[in-house]
């Protein structure tokens, strides 16, 4: 094959990304979240009684 056509092969690979990419983005953002899911907010309660120190919200540093 010539660097022609590895030229278009790659060109050719990089855009199909291209849209997969830009499809996967279109549909996760018009994905609903799921019933029971749709305003969760940080419990004072539970975060008080949890004991993983890898979570973002243990310390205050989640949603504000």
């Amino acid at each position: 094959m010539s660097w022609v056509g590895y030229l278009v092969l790659g060109i050719s690979i990089l855009t199909v990304l291209l849209v997969v990419f830009i499809v996967s983005f279109i549909l996760y953002v018009r994905t609903p979240a799921p019933k029971g899911c749709e305003n969760i907010k940080i419990s004072e309660e539970n975060c008080s009684s949890c004991s993983h120190s890898e979570c973002r919200f243990y310390k205050g540093e989640g949603e504000k």
